[in-house]
Protein backbone atom coordinates (compact mmCIF):
# COMPACT_ATOMS: atom_id res chain seq x y z
CA UNK A 1 0.00 0.00 0.00
CA UNK A 2 1.60 3.18 -1.02
CA UNK A 3 0.39 6.24 1.64
CA UNK A 4 -0.48 9.22 0.26
CA UNK A 5 0.85 12.33 2.40
CA UNK A 6 -1.88 14.94 2.91
CA UNK A 7 -0.33 18.53 2.89
CA UNK A 8 -2.69 21.06 4.50
CA UNK A 9 -3.12 24.51 2.77
CA UNK A 10 -4.18 27.39 4.63
CA UNK A 11 -2.68 29.70 7.21
CA UNK A 12 -1.81 28.88 10.31
CA UNK A 13 -2.85 31.02 13.75
CA UNK A 14 0.80 32.16 14.40
CA UNK A 15 1.18 33.49 10.88
CA UNK A 16 -2.59 35.11 11.08
CA UNK A 17 -1.22 37.04 14.17
CA UNK A 18 1.64 38.17 12.57
CA UNK A 19 -0.07 39.68 10.21
CA UNK A 20 -3.00 41.64 12.31
CA UNK A 21 -0.08 42.45 14.41
CA UNK A 22 1.84 43.94 12.22
CA UNK A 23 -1.52 45.60 10.21
CA UNK A 24 -2.15 46.94 14.01
CA UNK A 25 1.42 49.15 13.91
CA UNK A 26 0.76 50.18 10.92
CA UNK A 27 -2.35 51.59 11.65
CA UNK A 28 -1.02 53.33 14.96
CA UNK A 29 1.40 55.11 12.56
CA UNK A 30 -0.76 56.09 9.62
CA UNK A 31 -3.81 56.94 11.12
CA UNK A 32 -2.83 60.05 13.50
CA UNK A 33 -0.70 61.57 10.25
CA UNK A 34 -4.06 60.80 8.18
CA UNK A 35 -5.58 62.55 10.91
CA UNK A 36 -2.87 65.38 11.34
CA UNK A 37 -2.99 65.66 7.12
CA UNK A 38 -6.47 66.14 7.13
CA UNK A 39 -6.48 68.98 10.09
CA UNK A 40 -3.83 70.69 8.20
CA UNK A 41 -5.97 70.60 5.06
CA UNK A 42 -9.45 72.25 6.70
CA UNK A 43 -6.95 74.64 8.21
CA UNK A 44 -6.13 75.93 4.59
CA UNK A 45 -9.89 77.28 4.28
CA UNK A 46 -9.00 80.05 7.37
CA UNK A 47 -5.74 81.27 6.09
CA UNK A 48 -6.67 81.41 2.66
CA UNK A 49 -10.14 83.16 3.42
CA UNK A 50 -8.46 85.89 6.20
CA UNK A 51 -5.90 86.36 3.39
CA UNK A 52 -8.44 86.96 0.84
CA UNK A 53 -10.21 89.24 2.85
CA UNK A 54 -7.68 91.36 4.15
CA UNK A 55 -6.28 91.92 0.62
CA UNK A 56 -9.89 93.28 -0.07
CA UNK A 57 -10.21 95.27 2.38
CA UNK A 58 -7.24 96.65 1.98
CA UNK A 59 -8.72 97.46 -1.82
CA UNK A 60 -11.91 99.11 0.00
CA UNK A 61 -9.94 101.25 1.96
CA UNK A 62 -7.61 102.63 -0.89
CA UNK A 63 -10.43 103.43 -2.68
CA UNK A 64 -12.89 104.72 -0.05
CA UNK A 65 -10.17 105.53 2.67
CA UNK A 66 -12.24 103.80 5.25
CA UNK A 67 -13.03 100.41 6.49
CA UNK A 68 -16.30 100.73 7.36
CA UNK A 69 -18.47 99.20 4.12
CA UNK A 70 -15.74 96.89 3.63
CA UNK A 71 -15.15 94.58 0.48
CA UNK A 72 -18.52 93.87 -1.29
CA UNK A 73 -21.01 91.30 -0.16
CA UNK A 74 -17.88 90.51 2.85
CA UNK A 75 -18.08 93.36 5.08
CA UNK A 76 -16.98 94.60 8.43
CA UNK A 77 -20.35 94.55 10.03
CA UNK A 78 -21.92 92.71 7.20
CA UNK A 79 -23.13 89.26 6.72
CA UNK A 80 -20.70 86.37 7.16
CA UNK A 81 -19.83 84.63 4.21
CA UNK A 82 -21.71 81.19 3.08
CA UNK A 83 -20.39 78.25 2.01
CA UNK A 84 -17.47 78.14 4.92
CA UNK A 85 -17.66 74.70 5.61
CA UNK A 86 -14.68 74.36 8.77
CA UNK A 87 -14.99 78.00 10.36
CA UNK A 88 -17.30 80.68 11.19
CA UNK A 89 -15.58 84.03 10.12
CA UNK A 90 -16.27 87.39 11.46
CA UNK A 91 -15.25 91.09 11.01
CA UNK A 92 -15.34 93.72 13.46
CA UNK A 93 -14.00 97.31 12.45
CA UNK A 94 -13.93 100.83 12.50
CA UNK A 95 -12.96 103.71 9.71
CA UNK A 96 -9.25 103.05 10.29
CA UNK A 97 -9.39 99.25 11.63
CA UNK A 98 -10.05 96.02 11.71
CA UNK A 99 -9.87 92.27 12.58
CA UNK A 100 -11.13 89.87 11.03
CA UNK A 101 -11.37 86.31 12.64
CA UNK A 102 -11.85 82.88 12.21
CA UNK A 103 -13.30 80.74 14.55
CA UNK A 104 -13.25 76.47 14.20
CA UNK A 105 -16.93 74.78 13.80
CA UNK A 106 -17.26 72.00 16.47
CA UNK A 107 -19.32 70.16 13.91
CA UNK A 108 -16.34 69.81 11.93
CA UNK A 109 -13.46 68.43 14.70
CA UNK A 110 -12.55 72.03 14.47
CA UNK A 111 -12.81 73.20 17.93
CA UNK A 112 -10.43 75.44 19.30
CA UNK A 113 -8.73 76.77 16.47
CA UNK A 114 -8.95 80.64 16.29
CA UNK A 115 -7.16 82.31 13.24
CA UNK A 116 -7.23 86.12 13.12
CA UNK A 117 -5.77 89.30 10.82
CA UNK A 118 -5.69 92.83 11.52
CA UNK A 119 -5.40 96.12 9.23
CA UNK A 120 -1.27 96.07 9.90
CA UNK A 121 -1.33 92.31 9.00
CA UNK A 122 -0.64 90.76 11.82
CA UNK A 123 -1.75 87.40 12.12
CA UNK A 124 -2.59 85.40 15.19
CA UNK A 125 -3.43 81.95 15.99
CA UNK A 126 -4.91 80.44 19.13
CA UNK A 127 -5.49 77.57 19.84
CA UNK A 128 -7.86 75.97 23.26
CA UNK A 129 -7.89 72.52 24.69
CA UNK A 130 -5.51 71.97 22.01
CA UNK A 131 -2.46 69.81 23.37
CA UNK A 132 0.40 70.11 21.00
CA UNK A 133 -0.33 73.10 19.53
CA UNK A 134 1.52 76.74 19.91
CA UNK A 135 -0.24 79.73 20.25
CA UNK A 136 1.39 82.73 18.41
CA UNK A 137 0.77 86.69 18.20
CA UNK A 138 2.79 87.13 14.43
CA UNK A 139 1.69 83.91 12.56
CA UNK A 140 -0.89 81.51 11.44
CA UNK A 141 0.73 78.25 12.45
CA UNK A 142 -0.66 75.78 10.60
CA UNK A 143 0.76 72.53 12.11
CA UNK A 144 0.81 70.77 14.95
CA UNK A 145 4.11 71.21 16.72
CA UNK A 146 5.18 74.27 15.09
CA UNK A 147 6.00 77.72 15.98
CA UNK A 148 7.11 80.64 14.33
Amino acid sequence: MKRTRSFSTGFSLVELLVVVAIIGILSAIAVPNYTSYVQRGKIQEATSFLADSRTKLEQFFMDNRTYAGGAGAWACGGAAPAGSRYFDFTCRGTATTYVVSAVGKASEGMTGFTYTVNEANTRTSTFTGLSGWSNSANCWVIKKGESC
